[in-house]
């Protein structure tokens, strides 16, 4: 238990590192590039005194380093600040669209999931033939093709080619297939490739001669034998894959005007709204840093190796 305890321990040490090195980072990049959010909200025509009182009253004027101390004494207790643009609590802009991402993201995770698993038990199955081949393609067009231009070209077929499917928005159940598909397609590329690879590995080995011997179909083979055993890396590229879901988001909401956080991130880079693009930003990171950490303590659980820091 002693090990067990010294590795979670240590996991989370790390991870709070990392979130510190995040939430550092987040705020400085945000303040060092270019563009003025009092320009913004008073316009070009504002007069010097207006602007000057402005920045003042929204601490613009402090240096950077007290700006820091501020944000870092916020973040100590759970306050995130003001909208510059709307002067709305972020926490509570942020709590209206957090619900339309993770409906996208648990959208965007069954399609990968769907489309991943039958594919590559089917390539690795028929290693060399056409199945193979046909899967392999998939993955490469999948890996290879943006969001930003897969997006368009499904609202192009099955909305206004076809009618079958709202353009854009947040409408009903039909209206996150397309980005769904967009944000889930890349992701079950990656995965029915590392699918197909493990289940190959796993099906040279001993206890898969045995089972054929003993008359099992292929199909049982696979769903029986082989999948259970070659979950494991699987699970491992899918948790520290799932970050990416958020972060595709950004693209696939903005394409799809998906009233989610992502598109929110672009809003308010649009307005300068340094408190909101640091908060999304900051809550992006921070999921994608606990996805990984509980993909990494869950991985090292199973496997007593990696906890020990030993090699497999």
């Amino acid at each position: 238990m002693g090990g067990v305890t010294g590795f979670l321990l240590r996991r989370l040490a790390s991870t709070a590192l990392v979130v510190a090195g995040v939430v550092v980072t987040v705020f400085l990049l945000i303040h060092l590039i270019p563009g003025d959010p009092v320009d913004v909200m008073l316009g070009e025509t504002a007069s010097a005194a207006d602007r000057g009182a402005l920045r003042t009253a929204l601490g613009l004027d402090r240096p950077l380093p007290e700006q820091l101390g501020h944000y870092l004494r916020g973040l100590a207790h759970l306050d995130l600040g003001r909208s510059l643009y709307d002067h709305r609590p972020i926490a509570a802009v942020l709590a209206e669209r957090i619900p339309a991402t993770a409906e996208l993201a648990g959208a965007g995770l069954v399609v990968t999931l769907v489309i991943a698993f039958p594919l590559g038990l089917l390539a690795a199955a028929r290693a060399g033939g056409g199945w193979d081949r046909g899967a392999m393609t998939f993955s490469l067009l999948g890996v290879s093709i943006p969001n930003f231009w897969m997006g368009p070209m499904l609202i192009l077929v099955f909305s206004l080619w076809l009618g079958w499917l709202p353009v854009s928005g947040r409408s009903g159940p039909a209206s996150v297939v397309l980005p769904a598909l967009t944000l889930g397609t890349a992701l079950a590329a990656i995965l029915s490739r590392m699918l197909r690879s493990s289940v190959l590995e796993v099906l040279g080995e001993d206890y898969i001669r045995t089972a054929r011997a003993k008359g099992l179909s292929t199909r049982q083979i696979l769903v029986r034998h082989a999948l259970p055993n070659a979950l494991l890396p699987v699970i491992t590229v899918l948790g520290l894959q799932l970050g990416t879901l958020l972060a595709g988001a950004v693209i696939t909401e903005t394409v799809f005007s998906w009233p989610g956080v992502g598109l929110l991130t672009i809003e308010s880079i649009q307005h300068r709204d340094y408190p909101v693009v640091q908060a999304c930003v900051l809550l992006i990171s921070l999921t994608y840093v606990l996805v990984n950490t509980l993909t990494d303590i869950v991985y090292g659980l199973v496997d007593p190796r990696i906890r020990r820091g030993r090699p497999r």
